[in-house]
C-alpha cells in the first residue's frame, strides 16, 4: 500500500509539469497537437480536483 506521502509527492509532480503544457499550448506551430495538450491539460486539472476533493489541498513544502 502506498503511503499518503508518496501519493501527495506524485500528485506534486504531476501539478509541476502542468506549466510545461502550458507552455507547449502557446507554441503557434502545435497544429494538430493542440487537441491534444487541450485535452491533457483537462484531465490533468479534472485529476487534481479529484484529488483535492477527496484527500484535500496538497501541502506545500
Amino acid at each position: 500500500m502506498i503511503d499518503p506521502k508518496t501519493i501527495r509527492d506524485r500528485i506534486a509532480a504531476i501539478e509541476s509539469k502542468r506549466e510545461t503544457l502550458l507552455r507547449l499550448l502557446e507554441q503557434p506551430d502545435l497544429g494538430a497537437l493542440r487537441i491534444d495538450v487541450n485535452q491533457a491539460l483537462e484531465e490533468m486539472d479534472d485529476l487534481l480536483e479529484e484529488f483535492k476533493r477527496t484527500f484535500g489541498e496538497t501541502e506545500t513544502p
